[in-house]
């Protein structure tokens, strides 16, 4: 049973900085991508920031420039440097971890709220 548990979450003021973790245990031959997504009240979950195990990233628009997805040194580990936060930022972010089968798994979350 592959279970991805996310860490890090928290307040914040607007302009302050935080790290989330991701670390996936159980039986996982080998990912193709891991990634952040984050769900914001009333509205759809979304891409935040995703990494491949080649270490190729990808960020939505709006995170560009203040956040930073990488891969730690722990197999199957990614984090997300969050600096610069904004109010928009507040949401539940998710952990992903994409198999080359196809197959995704999913994180509970951890909530980010930043005040203004």
């Amino acid at each position: 049973q592959v279970q991805l548990v996310e860490s890090g979450g928290g307040l914040v003021q607007a302009g302050g900085s935080l790290r989330l973790s991701c670390a996936a245990s159980g039986i996982i031959i080998s990912y193709n991508v891991m990634g952040w997504y984050r769900q914001a009240p009333g509205k759809q979950r979304e891409l935040v920031a995703t990494i491949t195990n080649g270490d190729r990233t990808n960020y939505a628009d709006s995170v560009k420039g203040r956040f930073t997805v990488s891969r730690g040194d722990a197999e199957n580990t990614v984090y997300l440097q969050m600096d610069s936060l904004k109010p928009e930022d507040a949401a539940v972010y998710y952990c992903k971890l994409e198999r080359f089968d196809g197959v995704n798994y999913w994180g509970k979350g951890t909530l980010v709220t930043v005040s203004s």
